[in-house]
């Protein structure tokens, strides 16, 4: 797995169900987390890969040489090993997060 962020492609704001049929048609199995506005993760890594699809509000993952925001629709592969933290928006967040097993 790679780095990899997968912005909303469709011109209608996302709604939760439209990404879980997202989710549903990859065979992801997870479960979804909310934050509170303003939280932030410190850098951390996984010994996974995650993928990750935001379905309300925004998180910014904060990476050794880059910020990436993610908004309401966009997917995040997180591969294992990477070190990242995050901060979330304004208006808080929910995500569904997968982890993958090891290939």
């Amino acid at each position: 797995m790679e780095l990899a962020v997968t912005p909303w492609q469709n011109n209608k704001r996302p709604t939760a169900r439209a990404v879980q049929e997202k989710i549903r048609a990859e065979n992801l199995r997870g479960y979804t987390w909310t934050n509170e506005p303003f939280d932030e993760y410190s850098a951390h890594t996984h010994s996974f890969d995650k993928v990750l699809y935001v379905l309300a509000g925004s998180i910014t993952w904060i990476l050794p040489n880059q910020e990436i925001e993610t908004r309401a629709g966009d997917r995040i592969d997180l591969p294992r090993g990477t070190i990242h933290a995050a901060r979330v928006g304004a208006q808080g967040v929910t995500c569904f997060e997968a982890h993958l097993a090891q290939q």
